[in-house]
């Protein structure tokens, strides 16, 4: 079971947090199939722990030897002893902890392996809502504290854990009033533990909601930089930037303090316990009930519990900050994958139908009124209007990446929204921010189509007249691209974006603005490839310059949300209306920066 959660610090809902009970039952499924290696390991480190315990008994031998003053041969005998246990403890620690690493280790990459297969198929709305910064934080910072809970603290509690019970059970075996003793300490460290957990949940769960709200700030005003400084608001991000970052230190020294009046309260059970072993082996030895010796073993088993207790319950900090980690992830793993279509889509184009078609980002705030379109199998229709008309939302809600608020939106008689799997084999939308992936430019393709041959790769390239330039770089299809690699330039990478959609070969195309950032010299072969890409798809365009709607099969045109106007280039020039008046200031603009000698003026935007 997961929780939505809402982020306190903005009105956008994050991502959902699944429960204490989920949580745990979801690390139970993991750790399941590996089982054998689970109980090897717990086995492995119970000898180990076991061996550990033979030191305080051989110690005490020795106080007792040299109190009775025993041979030498016999304190050299019981010394030979302790060094062996020392070697078996080492050898058996280190296999042990070997063992519990690899099944930490391995059942974090199942994890990451979940996280990243329901991440991928999470809605893009949702995903906007919540903010791109709740989905990186628990990629990034939530996945890295786990990791390194599981490389250190997991492997360090299994083993305070087991030394704490063992040596409780060592304590029993050289009297049981030892045993009760120690005990002495235990409400006090219960309680503090309680204590500790009942506060740091909450505050760890609320440290991460804090720290998703800050990165998603930043990028906002990272992503938005040009934005912020054409409106002149940088000192209003600044401003939310530093009240999301002093809202995380506050937090963060909020569990400073917890952890210091931690340390506090198990100072004081150490004390107590210490004194109850301490006064009951002096009455034992007053009563010749223990040997020095024994009384001795028994004030150092008390005083090795010193470090795994504290141990244990230090890494509660540890555990209770991976466990808000952990519940964050398993709340995204435990979204349902999408779901699968047996249905076919038709090649070579697909109908879509616009019926009725609303929608608002906000309540009463609509963005689109009742739209009908119908887009026919193989048509290529250009979308134009003024920016804010609509065009973006209108190509988004037709690719599927939201529902619409009303009315209908068909592709080939299926909601988008209900296409599932089948949705990235029939809809493809390219936008003007295209990602190039770090690796081989082959690779990259292949991301459309894994079995693509090395000739199909080139006949896409060739397809959108980027095969030469793609065969000039260093390596060829080769050559390291993106993040570390070979740069392209933006006309290049809109280029790859096309060679994708060729191999995918899905019958629809959403095109929103993908030549916008080719700039005018590299337009008009761009524009070239992009109507070799979508030659016989059925395509929608949200056109950038209006030389691409003019080769359009139709053109719609939109105004405040409504379409005001549709026809063919010729058709709407004729009619004298809102196009032909876009299309007159086109024209105009272009002639006047031919006039002028000024080549790279790309006429008005029609978004």
């Amino acid at each position: 079971m997961t929780e939505p959660r809402t982020n306190n610090h903005s009105d956008s809902p994050l991502l959902p947090v699944a429960t204490p009970a989920r949580t745990r039952a979801a690390v139970a499924e993991l750790l399941c199939p590996q089982r054998r290696l689970a109980l090897t390991a717990f086995a492995v480190m119970v000898a180990s722990t076991a061996v550990g315990l033979l030191v305080q008994p051989l110690l005490g031998r020795i106080v007792d030897l040299a109190a009775d003053r025993g041979s030498v041969d016999a304190i050299t005998t019981t010394a030979a002893l302790l060094l062996a246990v020392a070697v078996a403890q080492g050898v058996t620690a280190g296999f042990g902890l070997s063992l519990i690493s690899r099944l930490g280790e391995t059942t974090l990459a199942r994890l990451r392996e979940l996280f990243v297969e329901r991440a991928l198929g999470l809605p893009l709305e949702r995903i906007e809502k919540a903010g791109a910064g709740d989905l990186t934080a628990r990629v990034t910072a939530d996945v890295s504290l786990i990791a390194e809970a599981i490389r250190s603290a997991l492997p360090e509690l299994a083993r305070s854990l087991l030394t704490i019970v063992l040596t409780l059970g060592a304590l029993a075996l050289l009297d049981w009033r030892f045993l009760l003793a120690a005990l002495l300490a235990v409400p006090v460290q219960a309680a503090t533990a309680r204590w500790y957990v009942d506060r740091a949940v909450p505050l760890y769960a609320e440290q991460r909601r804090a720290a998703s709200a800050q990165q998603q700030q930043l990028l906002d005003t990272i992503a938005g930089s040009s934005t912020v400084r054409a409106f002149r608001l940088e000192r209003e991000h600044t401003e939310r930037v530093t009240e999301r970052s002093w809202s995380v230190v506050a937090l963060t020294m909020r569990g400073v303090r917890l952890v210091l009046g931690f340390y506090s309260r198990l100072h004081i059970a150490e004390y107590i316990g210490l004194a109850a072993v301490l006064f009951t082996g002096y009455w034992l030895v007053r009563q010749g009930s223990a040997s020095v010796g024994t009384a001795t073993a028994a004030a150092l088993y008390f005083h090795s519990l010193f470090a795994p207790v504290n141990s244990a319950l230090v890494l509660l900090d540890d555990a209770q900050s991976a466990t808000a980690s952990l519940s964050r992830l398993v709340g995204v793993t435990d979204q349902p994958p999408p779901p699968e279509r047996t249905g076919s889509v038709r090649s070579g184009g697909v109908e879509v139908t616009v019926r009725g078609l609303g929608h608002a980002y906000r309540p009463g705030h609509p963005v689109l009124h009742d739209i009908d379109l119908t887009i026919q199998h193989g048509e290529r229709v250009a979308l134009v209007g003024a920016s804010g008309a609509g065009k973006t939302t209108l190509a988004r809600l037709i690719a599927g990446i939201q529902p619409p608020t009303t009315g209908t939106v068909l592709i080939g008689g299926v909601p988008p929204t209900e296409l599932g799997a089948a949705a990235s084999r029939t809809v493809a939308l390219i936008t003007q921010e295209t990602h190039v992936f770090a690796g081989p430019l082959a690779d990259d393709l292949r991301l459309a189509k894994p079995d693509a041959t090395d000739g199909e790769l080139r006949a896409a390239l060739d397809r959108v007249d980027a095969l030469a330039w793609a065969e000039a770089l260093p390596d060829g299809l080769d050559t390291v691209v993106g993040d570390g690699g070979h740069r392209l330039s933006g006309a290049q990478t809109q280029a790859l974006a096309l060679a994708r959609l060729i191999l995918a070969d899905p019958p629809l195309v959403i095109l929103d603005e993908a030549t916008a950032e080719a700039g005018s010299a590299g337009a008009r072969a761009l524009e070239k490839a992009v109507a070799q890409a979508v030659d016989g798809r059925t395509a929608l365009i949200v056109a950038h310059r209006l030389s691409q709607a003019a080769t359009a099969d139709r053109i719609v045109v939109m105004d405040a949300g409504r379409v005001v106007e549709t026809g063919t280039h010729d058709e709407l020039r004729a009619a004298q209306g809102r196009y032909a008046a876009i299309w007159k200031a086109w024209s105009d603009t272009r002639d006047t920066g031919n006039h002028t000698g000024n080549h790279t003026h790309p006429g008005p935007h029609t978004s």
